[in-house]
């Protein structure tokens, strides 16, 4: 498919990226020409400069021919406008929007529009790490999104240090769950800690 994505954000720089590997054509719009920094090396799409209401540039990034537009900026009010002229002004049918305030969702699909709240999608991820406390999580707040995810201390690693803890490129610790179920959260002073065998290590990324 052709898919314009609006919004080079965290989410859009990622969403396009995903795309992009899939095989299809995706177009980048975003009013700060700095954001694209945010996609990858390999990124093989278009990147346009430009205000997301803008029509000369949504013509630009061809909106005309496109098959399907995801708006995914951090406003609310900007991603339904630009929604709605997808939809009603260039004719586009599948059209999906990002929405952080899930009282507004109503709004959203009252103009046939599709919708993924973050907001939703916390309490779902918060509930499920209630309930299964040791699959890796993601977690929405706000307009931010991070992953968490559990590493357990083995034998082999019994007594490492909470500094010597390996970690991927953008991690950081959030805190350590003891083996008798006790969490104690990161604080910056504690990178010292000894480790047991038995112990977990949270581990964070923001990813939005």
């Amino acid at each position: 498919m052709n898919v314009l994505v609006i919004g080079c954000g965290r989410l859009g720089s990622r969403l396009a990226g995903i795309l992009d590997e899939q095989g299809h054509d995706v177009t980048v719009v975003d009013a700060d020409p700095d954001s694209f920094h945010n996609l990858k090396k390999d990124f093989s799409g278009i990147t346009i400069v430009g205000m997301p209401m803008d029509i000369k540039a949504l013509r630009n990034a061809g909106v005309e021919g496109c098959d399907a537009m995801a708006v995914v900026t951090p406003d609310d009010n900007l991603n339904i406008t630009v929604s709605q002229m997808a939809r009603e002004f260039f004719g586009i049918d599948n059209v999906v929007a990002r929405i952080s305030d899930p009282l507004r969702e109503n709004v959203f699909k009252s103009f046939g529009l599709k919708t993924v709240c973050p907001t939703k999608l916390a309490g779902d991820a918060i509930s499920t790490a209630l309930t299964l406390p040791w699959e890796s999580k993601t977690v929405t707040l706000g307009t931010s999104t991070a992953t968490f995810h559990i590493k357990e201390v083995d034998y082999a690693h019994d007594g490492i240090r909470l500094s010597e803890v390996p970690k991927d490129d953008g991690e950081v610790i959030f805190g350590v769950i003891a083996s008798d179920g006790q969490m104690t959260l990161h604080r910056g002073g504690n990178e010292n800690s000894v480790l047991e065998e038995g112990d977990r290590v949270v581990l964070a990324s923001v990813i939005d």
